[in-house]
């Protein structure tokens, strides 16, 4: 029988790019109560986004030349 996990899980992804989708966190949700996402996550999430923005840059730039 294959072991399955279980619980709660929240992807972040961005859509502000019309032609990509940036996957930028996916992590389990561990409590019920208090802060709902931790600072270390949104920390994480900002980093990864500012990277999504320059790698949709360079990506749009190559496709211009």
């Amino acid at each position: 029988m294959a072991n399955r996990s279980r619980g709660t899980y929240r992807a972040v992804y961005t859509v502000r790019y019309a032609t990509a989708v940036y996957v930028l966190h996916v992590f389990q949700k561990k409590s019920k109560r208090g802060r709902e996402t931790s600072r270390q996550d949104i920390d994480l999430i900002k980093q990864r986004l500012k990277r999504a923005a320059e790698l949709h840059a360079m990506r749009m730039k190559e496709t211009l030349q």
